[in-house]
């Protein structure tokens, strides 16, 4: 049923890293440093600060191997009737979008998306708790799938 996804680019695993792990490497640099600086206060307290420092460092050797992983699983598919996501390493989800639904369709880019020339497609639905995007798509290929996406869904919208 799947068949074959259409990948994202794999410069989104850059994105991703350099939009989330300076959160959690200045957390653990920060929790060394203070068990290094802390080194006459109690035993408990430098402990503590160590801990800290270990679990933001767990947090970022989870996050090296999970945004891979994540990437590799995001997947788009136009059919005839609807658009088919994929996504998602340890909670899969397969969302099927018919085209009939989609009111109307954002291309977004942040800053980061913008310096590897990639940007986000985000279909908003009749439902709003049914909402749908696919991030790290080259820009002219999210500027062509909105433009494929608006046609399908003016198509399927005229004739309700």
């Amino acid at each position: 049923m799947l068949g074959r996804m259409n990948p994202v680019s794999p410069k989104l695993v850059i994105v991703r890293y350099l939009s989330v792990l300076p959160w959690v490497i200045l957390p653990a640099v920060g929790f060394l440093i203070a068990g290094i600086v802390l080194d006459e206060e109690p035993k408990l307290v430098r402990i503590g600060a160590y801990v800290g420092a270990g679990i933001f460092a767990g947090l970022m050797i989870w996050l090296l191997w999970l945004i891979p992983a994540q990437v590799k699983k995001l997947g788009w598919k136009e059919t005839a009737d609807e658009l088919l996501l994929s996504r998602g390493k340890v909670f899969h989800t397969y969302t099927v979008v018919p085209y009939g639904r989609i009111q109307f369709v954002d291309v977004t880019a942040g800053p980061i998306e913008r310096i590897f020339g990639l940007k986000s497609v985000e279909l908003h639905t009749a439902s709003a708790s049914s909402d749908s995007s696919i991030s790290g798509l080259v820009a002219t290929e999210a500027d062509a799938l909105r433009d494929r996406l608006a046609v399908q869904a003016r198509e399927r919208m005229s004739g309700l």
